[in-house]
């Protein structure tokens, strides 16, 4: 049992194993300091007229409880709640809200102060201490961009300004425009934390940022383009948590799921995820090495770049400085006596060779390549020069994947379909459909997160027969049609027949596929 636990139950104090629905975490209301909370791991959760209810991860810190007492004034009434628990809350009760970002640029529009430039070392950005203004427009841009759950944050200079947009679901979403004044210094305050060259906006530059957001840490991998009218600069969040969350919950169907792990779990040969970037692809590989990931297993990987750190895998930077590409780096891995191989992406001949050669002498092998279905992964191997006995022979399956937003459960509500709809969706007819009608938990936008559809097409005897025969993707999409494969365009109809996403948002994703078949 959990020391602090034993301790909280000998002083007969209240076990509670979820405070989050009691009214100041619920209605987001803090009545003490954010550091306070932190350094003392303690947050008060229910408030009356002259007593307060303070959930504590440590029993024995009777200070704290005083020091809580004399701030607020009030009686004060402990109960014992794990300390994770806790951290959760106090990132609910701090969580920054959209108005105040707005409110700082206001507020800082008014005066104008120089900034300097200096170092920094891994902080949280809940912490509001007193910090020049650009250190307080950096944070309050990345607080807000984690909080709403963007991959991407992009700051982009204009005629007018600094433009700063999230993408949130897949879509740009405009935001910001910090003063004028303040664009060079913002800037520069995102390449100082990148630890990048200041002195150099001639040229592109990669770099990454480590933060601390509440009780979990986050990477931002920073991008800079030179302009015309400036450095724009991009960071792509990086939020372990988000990604390694095991195979269940990707959104895979029951029956799918099952073919996709047999696939990854046989010995030796090469499964494919195919899509276009931001697609999903990074989470479902890391998704199913994680699950590979045990003493027995030696896995290897080669990624353009290294995204998330995995414990008990060893990974590798490609480096094209130093002459250390997909290919380079292919061969020595296969000098480490590795069980299991994940290649970031299959981008040339010499790559998928060495691949198919690794897959032929007794290694399972994981990439990604950019097609838009999972018929044209082999159509595209072809156009490199790979032997159709070599594809038939080594290929295992293939995964072709999109991201679909999901419609806002706040402003959800049904309309019925009109006539071209259906037509354009393959339906006769149907009772309702749902949409978003745009709200503040949606940002207006209507939809609120994302939903993965699958293609799988696992390479029966049929598939085989066919790329030997011809590599037309047509053509190998029909034997794969007619083997039992749901293509993405039906998965998506099953998703819009529930009420999960809409008819507009599925032929968004997939108007490609749907052109070319």
């Amino acid at each position: 049992m959990d020391e602090n636990r034993f301790i909280a139950e000998k002083f007969g104090l209240l076990i509670l194993e979820e405070i989050q629905s009691f009214p100041l975490v619920q209605e987001q209301k803090a009545i003490i300091p954010y550091l306070f909370a932190k350094q003392k791991q303690l947050l008060p959760i229910e408030e009356k007229e002259n007593s307060v209810t303070v959930a504590i991860s440590d029993p024995l810190d009777i200070e704290g409880l005083e020091e809580l007492r004399l701030f607020l004034k009030k009686t004060v009434c402990p109960v014992y709640c794990p300390l994770s628990i806790i951290e959760s809350a106090i990132e609910k009760c701090y969580h920054q809200k959209e108005s105040e970002t707005k409110q700082l640029f206001r507020d800082l529009q008014k005066g104008v102060s120089e900034t300097g430039k200096e170092d920094l070392e891994s902080y949280d950005l809940l912490e509001q201490s007193e910090q020049n203004p650009v250190i307080r427009i950096v944070n309050a841009i990345l607080l807000e961009g984690i909080q709403q759950g963007a991959s991407d944050i992009h700051f982009e200079p204009k005629d007018e300004g600094l433009s700063v947009r999230y993408r949130i679901d897949g879509c740009l979403q405009n935001r910001h425009m910090p003063p004028q004044s303040f664009q060079v210094q913002i800037l520069t305050r995102l390449k100082v934390m990148s630890k990048l060259d200041i002195a150099e906006h001639r040229l592109p530059q990669d770099g990454r940022i480590k933060l601390r957001h509440g009780g979990r840490e986050i990477d931002f991998r920073v991008s800079t383009l030179p302009t015309v009218h400036g450095e724009r600069i991009v960071l792509r969040i990086l939020d372990k948590g988000n990604v390694l969350m095991g195979m269940e919950h990707i959104g895979m169907g029951t029956k799918m799921l099952q073919q996709f792990r047999k696939l990854i779990q046989m010995p030796e040969g090469i499964v494919l995820v195919t899509g276009p970037t931001g697609s999903g692809k990074t989470t479902t590989l890391y998704s199913g090495i994680a699950e590979m990931n045990n003493q027995e297993t030696n896995i290897l990987t080669i990624e353009d770049p290294v995204e998330y750190k995995i414990p008990g895998i060893s990974q590798m930077n490609v480096n094209p400085k130093i002459q250390l590409d997909f290919a380079k780096g292919l061969r020595h891995i296969l000098r480490q006596d590795p069980d299991r191989i994940m290649i970031g992406e299959i981008r040339d001949r010499e790559t998928a060779e060495i691949a198919i050669q690794a897959s032929l002498t007794g290694h399972l092998v994981l990439s990604t390549l950019h097609t838009n279905d999972a018929p044209s992964a082999l159509t595209r191997l072809a156009d490199m020069g790979i032997e159709p006995y070599l594809l038939a022979s080594s290929i295992l399956g293939v995964l072709a994947q999109r991201l679909v937003r999901q419609i806002c459960p706040f402003c959800k509500r049904e309309y019925a379909p009109s006539e071209n709809e259906l037509k354009e969706l393959g339906l006769e007819s149907h009772g309702s459909f749902f949409k978003g009608d745009s709200c503040s938990q949606c940002y207006s936008s209507g939809y609120r997160g994302r939903h993965a559809i699958y293609e799988l097409m696992p390479i029966s005897s049929k598939i085989k027969a066919q790329v030997l025969k011809s590599q037309d993707a047509g053509e190998i999409r029909k034997v794969a049609i007619k083997e039992g494969m749901k293509t993405l365009f039906e998965q998506g109809v099953q998703l819009v027949l529930r009420g999960v996403t809409t008819s507009a948002e599925l032929l968004r994703v997939t108007k490609i596929d749907q052109g070319e078949m």
